[in-house]
C-alpha cells in the first residue's frame, strides 16, 4: 500500500467519525418531542405514570452524551464481576454520598481507566528510552485497571471511616445541647431544629433528615428508628433507639440525652486507652532514639571534655 493510499484510507476514517460525533452532537441538542408536548396535555391523569410519557433526561453535554453509554456498559460489567450492591448502597449512605450504586460503579470505571492510561503512558515512556516487552506493559495496563476499580471501592470505605470519626466527635456536644433544649422547656422537635440551626457537621446532617420526615409527617419515634436503622455506629443506633422509646413511654428525655451523651464520652475515652495501649511500643520510640541519646550526651560529654583537658 503506497502512502498516498494509506493516507487517503486514515483521512476518510477520520472524516467518518467526525461526521458521527457531528451527528451525535445534533442529535443531542435537538429538544425531545416528550418535552414539547408535555405542556400541552400536563392536566391529563396518566401523564407521568406511563412509561409512554416518562420524559428521560438528557445528556447535559456531548462528552456524557457520546462516552455515556460505553461508560455505563463498563460499569454494568463492574457490577456482574464485583456485585455486591446491597454493601455499596449500605457504605454510600453511611459516607453521606447522594449517589447511586451503578454512579458509583461508572465512578470505579473512571479510576480504573485513569490508572490504565499512567500505566499505558508509563509503557510508551519506557518503549520510547529503550526495548520493552509489550506483552508485560500490557499486564500491566491490565493490572492498573483492576487497581483503580479496587481502589475507589477501598476509597469509599475510608469515606465512610473518616464520617463515623467525625459523628463521634460531634455526639457529645449535639446530645448536649438537645438536653439543654429540652430541660428549658422546648417540644423535641422544636429543641431538634435549634439544634440542626446551630451547628454543622456530619451528624446534624443526619438529625436535618430526621428533622424534614417530622415535618412531612411522620412520628418523631419512627423517625428516630430510622436514624438507628440507617446508622452504622451502634452509639448512634441506641440514641435514636433511647429518643424513640422515651418519646414513646414518656420518660424524661433530658436524663435520657444526658446519659447518652456521658456514654458517649465514656466510650470515647475507653478507645483511647486502648490505642494508648496497642501503640506504647511506638510511644517508646521518641524516647529511645530521641531524648535518651541526649541526656546522656549532656551528662557525658562535660567529662569527656575534662578528660581532653587534662590529658592535654
Amino acid at each position: 500500500m503506497t502512502p498516498s493510499t494509506s493516507g487517503a484510507l486514515l483521512g476518510v476514517v477520520l472524516a467518518g467519525g467526525l461526521l458521527l460525533v457531528l451527528s451525535r452532537i445534533l442529535a443531542i441538542r435537538r429538544t425531545q418531542l416528550a418535552v414539547r408536548v408535555l405542556p400541552y396535555v400536563r392536566d391529563l391523569p396518566q401523564v407521568g405514570h406511563t412509561s409512554a410519557f416518562r420524559v428521560t433526561p438528557a445528556p447535559t453535554s456531548a462528552t456524557i452524551g457520546v462516552f455515556g453509554p460505553v461508560l455505563r456498559a463498563a460499569a454494568a460489567a463492574v457490577e456482574r464481576m464485583l456485585g455486591g450492591a446491597s454493601s455499596v448502597r449500605r457504605r454510600l449512605e453511611r459516607a453521606g454520598i447522594d449517589k447511586s450504586v451503578h454512579e458509583f460503579r461508572v465512578e470505579q470505571v473512571l479510576w480504573g481507566l485513569a490508572a490504565f492510561a499512567a500505566a499505558a503512558a508509563y509503557g510508551v515512556l519506557k518503549q520510547l528510552t529503550g526495548p520493552a516487552n509489550a506483552v508485560a506493559s500490557l499486564g500491566i495496563c491490565l493490572v492498573a485497571l483492576v487497581l483503580g476499580v479496587l481502589a475507589r471501592d477501598n476509597h469509599l470505605s475510608a469515606q465512610v471511616k473518616t464520617r463515623e470519626r467525625r459523628i463521634l466527635a460531634e455526639f457529645p456536644t449535639v446530645a448536649e445541647l438537645l438536653a439543654l433544649a429540652v430541660a428549658a422547656g422546648e417540644s423535641p422537635v422544636a429543641a431538634l431544629d435549634r439544634v440542626v440551626r446551630r451547628s454543622g457537621g456530619e451528624l446534624s446532617s443526619d438529625l436535618t433528615r430526621v428533622l424534614a420526615d417530622v415535618r412531612t409527617g411522620t412520628p418523631v419515634g419512627a423517625a428516630f428508628d430510622t436514624l438507628a436503622a440507617s446508622s452504622g455506629l451502634p452509639l448512634v443506633s441506641r440514641f435514636a433507639q433511647g429518643i424513640a422509646v422515651a418519646m414513646e413511654r414518656g420518660t424524661p428525655l433530658a436524663d435520657v440525652l444526658h446519659a447518652q451523651a456521658a456514654d458517649v464520652r465514656e466510650a470515647g475515652r475507653r478507645e483511647l486507652i486502648e490505642v494508648a495501649a496497642r501503640k506504647e511500643v511506638l510511644m517508646m520510640v521518641p524516647v529511645v532514639f530521641l531524648v535518651l541519646p541526649v541526656t546522656i550526651l549532656f551528662a557525658f560529654w562535660p567529662g569527656v571534655v575534662g578528660l581532653r583537658m587534662t590529658t592535654l
